[in-house]
């Protein structure tokens, strides 16, 4: 797995903890993700930035707050939609889709 989009000694935080691998699917696409961790950061760190596209203008959205208080990280995932990605922990072979508009 590629990790060279994570922080992997974080100042307060600390060195990044192993953990198993997993695959998660976004868009059909196999993705390699660190289980347990953000969907969000899953994503980003396979070099993905938008989760949605805003309902009247389609615009791109991807990470704002990134602690579940906004709406801009929210996708379809395993089917159901307006999931929060950013505080959903990633559990193998989940199905995640960009969502368009209010899904």
């Amino acid at each position: 797995m590629d990790d060279s989009m994570r922080i992997q000694n974080h100042p307060i935080l600390g060195p990044l903890e192993p953990t198993a691998t997993v695959t998660i699917y976004f868009d059909g696409r196999p993705i390699q993700a660190r289980k347990g961790e953000p969907i969000a950061a899953a994503l980003i760190n396979a070099g993905i930035k938008a989760f949605r596209r805003t309902p009247k203008r389609h615009e791109p959205r991807g990470i704002f707050c990134a602690i579940g208080r906004c709406t801009d990280c929210m996708m379809i995932v395993n089917g159901k939609p307006n999931t929060r990605t950013c505080i959903t922990p990633v559990e193998e072979g989940m199905v995640v889709k960009t969502q368009d508009g209010l899904a």
